[in-house]
């Protein structure tokens, strides 16, 4: 076989066949030269991993096989509690490991079904789920069984597992009649889910009665074969005729196949084809704690059975209340107040229309003009490409958008020049400061990414220059407004990037990871002396006119209340530490390769910038789309990427491993050294 699998035996109750099922689908596999093995990770009495090893012909250890075993015929939870023994799911994974190394496939049998405690707060589906498996169901045909194997379906679903399909096994020998014609098409057809073969009662065990009575009912093939293989050209087929990707020139797209993504799992995406890549960018900087969360998850489950949507215009809904609250409780101290959106380009809009109808709501009517900083990026909406400093994105619409104030600040050098960066932007803070004396009546507000200007290449601010900008504001009576969309929820190792130089801005932008990256949602926070510039007598006309259809949509803010519960069940900040110190450890080694001009990291943003020539200081021309070749080359080794330029981009979710971060780096390294050394 090209590539191992594993696949997870359950059932619609106990005793309904799953050992013989797995007996039958493993002699059926072997009858096929595949090398299969088995693993019964949990026991409650009885000796169906020894039944299984014999019968198979097996020779991997029982400890393998089975790892844990308990006496008592109960639930796994009470019956190891009972034998004052532990499940260990990190050893089942060890075991299972060991295995796929051994085998082609390996047949995961469960203990129940899916909804059976392991332990507490962690069932079976918890169990297939971390093992990464696709599920097949055991149903058997007797009354109850549409019933009970839909509800199987619908369940393992619900958990975000994959099932494969449905087998029906005869126990015990009885008449089927009607149910065998009837059963079957209907849980086919309610439940959209492939029937794959029946097991008819078996007298005996041995290899020679599995194949006379099982191999004309059981299409193994399909079985094995996980999708129909013309998903992937109907949807690249369709992608082509229908859609309009974001930043990308569809020229170029419609000339290659496109990478279709179908399922994801931790730090990890699952294309049409079932190839695995490491999620090197967070899905676009938003992943925080892993794909497939099982606390985002349930959140957002039990939030869409209350209510999906309803508005805040006139009414207000009971996640975004919570959420408001717990947001304000770890925001810097004196942000108040939350003004929802929908993405980091309307919270940025938001911030700035804020920013000027303060100062013309209390008086102040000069207060007109908005700062920003040369190689800014805030958004696309027409508001913040207005305050945007990058011209690859912004100049083609300088005849739509508002003129403000771009301020001339410096670029990080592609050759790692760290003192001149810092020496020169000193000077420019200065004469901001310089400037601010003279013209602060008529400027509103400045508006900065703290520490770290993503989109213009991950340009790393030295220290000091944030605390010195919020101090300047503040003499001047200039609102700051800090754009926390890419920075914020632990980007940069502490929960917001303000807390590292201990300032409080007047208004702060976030998105991004704000859902731990499942759903949108944006916040604008103020001051509360900002949001009381707005409270005037209704015939003022001084309200803030603006909002969105789904701001402060209750799925959304249930997925970040759960965000923020895993940053303090799992210590999310905390176990970042020693990860980020590993990762800086793992980018000194770019450093030598012949183009790497600089490396440039705040936490867990990193830019990696291609120069052409680092002793002559030469960079390369952007026809020559050395990121997209490095990205393209990386995502062959089973990496997702995506450059800023020449600049290659490592965001990877916070949950990620150490062992991972090792092969995200590793593939990076051999796909940069290949790409500009042989080009």
């Amino acid at each position: 076989m090209k590539r191992k699998q594993g696949i997870f035996i359950t059932g619609t109750d106990t005793n309904i066949g799953k050992t013989v099922t797995t007996l039958v689908l493993a002699t059926l596999l072997q009858e096929k030269k595949v090398n299969v093995g088995v693993l019964k990770p949990i026991q409650c009495s009885g000796q169906d991993a020894l039944f299984l090893k014999k019968s198979l012909g097996i020779n991997d250890v029982i400890d393998e096989i089975n790892p844990f075993f308990a006496k008592d015929s109960l639930s796994p939870h009470l019956a190891f509690k009972r034998s004052k023994k532990k499940i260990d799911i990190l050893e089942i994974k060890r075991c299972y490991r060991t295995l796929s190394e051994k085998h082609d496939v390996v047949l995961v049998e469960g203990a129940g079904g899916l909804s059976v405690p392991i332990k507490d707060n962690y069932l079976m589906s918890d169990l297939i789920r971390d093992l990464d498996l696709d599920v097949i169901i055991v149903s058997t045909l007797k009354l109850g069984t549409i019933n009970h194997t839909l509800l199987t379906v619908q369940q393992a679903r619900t958990q975000g597992l994959d099932v494969r399909g449905v087998i029906f096994n005869e126990p015990l020998r009885m008449k089927k009649g009607i149910l065998k014609k009837t059963n079957p098409n209907a849980i086919k057809k309610f439940g959209n889910v492939p029937i794959l073969g029946f097991i008819p009662h078996l007298n005996r065990f041995n290899k020679k009665e599995i194949i006379k009575q099982c191999f004309k009912e059981i299409n193994v093939s399909s079985i094995l074969k996980k999708k129909e293989t013309f998903l992937a050209k109907r949807c690249e087929a369709d992608d082509k005729e229908y859609i309009w990707h974001p930043f990308t020139q569809m020229q170029d797209w419609l000339k290659d196949s496109p990478l279709i993504i179908e399922s994801a799992k931790g730090s990890y995406l699952k294309d049409v084809d079932g190839k695995k890549y490491l999620d090197g960018v967070s899905s676009l900087w938003v992943n925080v704690h892993g794909h497939q969360n099982k606390e985002v998850d349930q959140a957002i489950q039990k939030q869409l059975k209350k209510v999906s949507h309803s508005t805040l215009l006139g009414l207000s809904n009971v996640p975004a209340v919570e959420f408001a609250k717990r947001l304000v409780s770890i925001a810097p101290k004196g942000l108040k107040k939350v003004f929802y959106s929908d993405s980091g380009s309307t919270a940025v809009e938001i911030a700035i229309k804020i920013a000027y109808q303060y100062w013309q709501n209390i008086g102040k009517t000069k207060k007109i003009n908005i700062i920003h900083l040369a190689h800014s990026y805030h958004g696309d909406t027409l508001g913040s490409v207005s305050v945007g400093g990058i011209d690859l994105f912004h100049k083609v619409y300088r005849h739509l958008i508002f003129k403000t104030i771009k301020w001339p600040t410096p670029n990080a050098s592609p050759f790692d020049d760290i003192v001149g960066f810092k020496k020169e932007f000193l000077f420019s803070i200065n004469k901001m400061e310089t400037f601010l004396k003279k013209s602060h009546g008529k400027i509103a507000a400045l508006v900065v990414e703290p520490l770290v200007q993503g989109a213009a290449g991950m340009i790393v601010w030295p220290k000091g220059i944030l605390r010195r900008l919020t101090r300047i504001c503040k003499k001047y009576n200039v609102l700051l407004i800090a754009d926390e969309v890419a920075t914020g929820f632990g980007r940069t190792g502490t929960m917001f990037a303000c807390e590292q130089e201990k300032v409080m801005p007047d208004i702060l932008c976030l998105a991004k990871g704000m859902t731990a990256g499942y759903l949108p949602l944006a916040a604008t926070l103020t001051t509360q002396r900002i949001y009381d510039g707005f409270l005037f007598d209704y015939k003022d006309q001084k309200t803030f006119f603006h909002g969105h259809t789904y701001t402060g949509n209750p799925l959304a803010c249930a997925a970040a209340i759960a965000n923020l519960d895993v940053f303090k069940k799992e210590k999310t900040l905390d176990r970042l530490k020693s990860k980020i110190v590993f990762l800086e450890r793992e980018l000194k080694k770019f450093k030598v390769l012949k183009h790497v001009g600089a490396v440039r990291q705040k936490g867990f943003m990193i830019g990696i910038e291609l120069v052409a020539d680092k002793k002559r200081k030469k960079e390369y021309s952007w026809d020559q789309q050395m990121g997209v070749k490095v990205c393209q080359k990386v995502r062959e080794l089973g990496v997702i990427l995506r450059p800023l330029g020449n600049v290659i981009v490592l965001m990877p979710p916070l949950s990620i491993a150490k062992k991972e971060l090792q092969e995200l780096c590793s593939a990076t390294y051999q796909a940069i050294k290949v790409i500009t050394e042989n080009d």
